[in-house]
């Protein structure tokens, strides 16, 4: 534990940081729920940007708008979290988490709701790195398994509250109300963050608080931007008819909102405010620092980097999964994606100070924990998405709410797996418990091989879930563990977002990898056991549950064989961490084994 970070914790007793760290967690709870509350309003968001439900393919952008965000800015939030230190990044974090949520709730057309939702995937994934190099600053390594496993938990609760608090704010008003929702909370947490702060500084490199009035020209700007761009995403009614106010909203050239004299002041100030920020001595928003840390953490680097990480992203979140593994412009995003990975790669070599400090990552634990959190995300996605899948087509056909509802036996069993796994951690090797998670996980996943399309309805599937969502559980603590514990203290955060990336960049590829295994089996078994057509079946209607029972049963091969793949990523995830953690220095040392050590 650095001296600045030892010193915080003895300077306020030790509370102040560690109930910045609940507070923290509590805000990576609540922005993972908002990733999984988007599942149940993408209907509702898709009417309110002009898309018809008819035409889910183009609302792709939504989620991968996020998933770009969240992903591809990770390494260099973690890295700036290093060098200007952990709560000035959780509060910008939740700032810009809760800017995008308020775009996102104003959106009125695609462009507007992809931007609110990039920056709500910058602001909740800042978190998530932020967070847990704040569990290495306040703890020793042999120390840390259950903070992190705590961590990991309330996350994990987050994916589980996230689809309920969605039904609860749908069932009683309209889904800009979640986003309303979302902003709100976001500024409270910030504003709790920022007050904790003053009590105790966490963190290497940390600033401490500034003091005195806030720079008032610059609130008078950004109050300003904040209404005339308002009035541009909102264009009240009223104003609209009324003779003189409406003449703000008529476009000075095309039909574009912000060519009309109320879009034009919203971007006027909105410069205004960047130019203050940039020139003024007490600036509200301190750009010229932030500026200062971006370039120390190598922009340059994090920008090839992002775009690496973008093209995987897009070739595979942008596809149809029903028929395709990466959308129609995969290959280009592939290609895209190589040459910013060559030239990143040649810029790391080459530059004095790069995003990965060179020898951050050299041990094997901290490159194989990198490893494993990708055959993780990779085994992951397939409960997260078949799981639901295989209820909607066997019984729960007409409910995609009780169908998603299925998943909750394996989400509530994760997070208590994760608060097991870490307090195992500190008794146990973090190789074993990852390997005995991946286990468990491995074994959930080949007893749904064996489902049939009436098994969800036996109380034996409700233990096959639970068994795999522990397992998953179990292994999330060790691996952040790991990681933490064979790396150096300034590069804790850029650590754990590689971490994280791993693990998102693996579930992307293993879902259309096993998708793509699973349909490969589908199209078989269809070769050799021919469907009826449905009038042979129904006779003259088109449709009737005899041959939606047939249906279903012919799509049964087809995820097991994607749970068939996901148990051998869990296998090889497991058996990967027996082997490259075994020099992680993550668990106590008993009295008895510093003596035989020193015998």
């Amino acid at each position: 534990m650095s001296d600045t970070v030892a010193g915080a914790g003895r300077g306020a007793g030790g509370r102040s940081p560690r109930l910045l760290l609940v507070l923290a967690s509590v805000a990576v709870a609540f922005a993972a729920a908002d990733t999984y509350v988007v599942v149940l309003a993408l209907p509702d968001m898709m009417t309110g940007a002009g898309i018809s439900v008819e035409q889910l393919q183009k609302a792709a952008p939504i989620i991968s708008g996020f998933l770009l965000g969240y992903v591809a800015m990770l390494p260099l939030i973690g890295r700036i979290a290093d060098l200007r230190g952990r709560t000035p990044v959780l509060v910008a974090a939740l700032v810009l988490f809760a800017l995008g949520s308020l775009v996102t709730a104003a959106a009125y057309d695609l462009p507007s709701m992809v931007a609110g939702r990039f920056l709500q995937g910058v602001g909740g994934g800042g978190l998530v790195p932020a967070t847990l190099a704040l569990v290495a600053d306040l703890y020793p390594a042999e120390r840390r398994g259950v903070p992190l496993g705590l961590v990991s938990a309330v996350q994990e609760i987050g994916s589980v509250l996230g689809p309920l608090l969605g039904a609860v704010v749908l069932a009683v008003a309209d889904w800009r109300a979640i986003f309303l929702l979302n902003l709100a909370v976001g500024l409270v947490l910030a504003a709790a963050i920022r007050s904790v702060r003053g009590a105790s500084v966490v963190g290497p490199g940390e600033p401490p608080p500034r003091r005195g009035l806030p720079d008032l020209l610059g609130v008078l700007l950004a109050l300003v931007a904040m209404v005339a761009g308002g009035l541009v995403f909102l264009r009240p009614s009223q104003l609209l008819r009324d003779l003189t106010w409406g003449e703000m909203f008529v476009p000075y050239v095309g039909d574009g909102r912000w060519l009309t004299p109320v879009g034009l002041v919203a971007i006027g100030a909105s410069l205004l405010f960047l130019v203050r920020c940039a020139l003024a001595r007490r600036p509200l928003v301190d750009l010229r620092a932030w500026w200062r840390s971006a370039r120390e953490a190598d922009l340059t680097g994090a920008l090839l980097l992002a775009i690496a990480l973008g093209g995987v992203i897009l070739a595979f979140a942008t596809a149809d999964p029903k028929v395709q593994v990466f959308s129609d412009q995969g290959l280009w995003y592939l290609l895209g994606g190589a040459l910013g990975a060559v030239a990143f790669v040649v810029h790391v070599r080459r530059a004095d100070a790069p995003l990965v400090p060179a020898g951050a990552l050299r041990r094997v634990p901290a490159w194989g924990a990198v490893l494993v959190s990708f055959f993780i995300g990779a085994a992951l996605i397939a409960a997260l998405i078949d799981i639901p899948l295989f209820a909607r087509t066997t019984i729960h056909r007409d409910s995609q709410l009780m169908a998603a509802l299925v998943l909750l036996r394996f989400l509530v069993a994760l997070p208590v797996g994760a608060v097991v796994g870490g307090w195992l951690t500190r008794r146990v090797g973090a190789g074993v418990i990852t390997a005995a998670g991946m286990g468990l996980a491995a074994l959930g996943f080949a007893l749904m091989t064996q489902w049939e399309v009436d098994s969800l309805e036996h109380l034996s599937s409700d233990l096959t879930l639970v068994v795999c969502g522990f397992g998953f559980g179990l292994a999330l603590a060790p691996v952040n563990a790991a990681i933490l514990a064979s790396t150096d203290d300034d590069v804790h955060g850029v650590a754990s977002a590689m971490v994280v990336v791993a693990r998102m960049v693996g579930m992307l590829v293993g879902i259309s990898a096993l998708t793509a295994l699973g349909l490969r089996r589908y199209y078989d078994h269809l070769e050799d056991n021919p469907l009826p057509s449905a009038r042979e079946v129904c006779g003259d209607r088109t449709r009737c549950t005899a041959y939606s029972d047939l249906i279903a049963a012919a799509g049964i091969p087809q995820e097991h064989a994607v749970f068939a793949g996901a148990a051998v990523a869990a296998v090889l995830a497991g058996l990967i961490a027996l082997v490259v953690f075994r020099g992680a220095a993550t668990k106590a040392v008993s009295t008895a084994e510093v003596l035989r050590a020193g015998a």
